[in-house]
């Protein structure tokens, strides 16, 4: 990998799908769970759940950009979650759980924008896909970091993530560390 890095903020569902996910994807170099797009400092787990905050539960993903494009991120997040339901994915229901790309660079916005038009083709529904620039990043509790790495055998991992990190490997066999 090269010295040069880029970060992709990306939300669909839970953070620990699209961490688990990320983190087998060759560049990435570090996926964070955390929280942005609210109005609280420093939010805490419990306070974003409530859904009053305005956060999303999302992922720092730190990539080379020599090896994984953030159109090729993108591509990988229209596939592994459903970005046509709005505020929820499965029984995860709440603002919280909002389908959202937050942009740090105009680069960034265009290049969203773009990828959700060219991913709208392969879905019925409208997607409800939330694209913002992101104002600050919150990392998430250390016990929510590496959650499906940690706890492979616990209830939710074994029903939600094991899935659509499956789902990514059989998708997207060129692109597995």
């Amino acid at each position: 990998m090269s010295e040069s890095s880029e970060n992709a903020v990306l939300g669909g569902g839970c953070f620990w799908c699209l961490e688990a996910v990320y983190e087998d994807v060759r560049g990435v170099k570090d996926v964070v769970s955390g929280y942005a797009g609210g109005s609280v400092e420093n939010p805490t787990y419990e306070q974003v759940c409530s859904g009053a905050t305005g956060h999303a539960e999302v992922v720092r993903i730190t990539f080379d950009p020599a090896v994984v494009s953030f159109g090729d991120l993108l591509e990988i997040f229209w596939k592994i979650h459903d970005p046509t339901t709005l505020n929820r994915q499965g029984a995860d229901v709440g603002t919280q759980y909002r389908s959202v790309i937050f942009y740090e660079t105009q680069k960034q916005k265009e290049a969203a924008l773009k990828s959700k038009e060219e991913a709208q083709k392969y879905f019925s529904a409208p997607i409800v896909t939330e694209i913002a620039p992101l104002t600050k990043f919150w990392p998430a509790e250390e016990y929510h970091q590496d959650y499906f790495r940690r706890n492979p055998y616990q209830g939710y991992c074994q029903a939600v993530v094991a899935p659509k990190v499956e789902k990514f490997k059989k998708s997207f066999k060129g692109w597995i560390k």
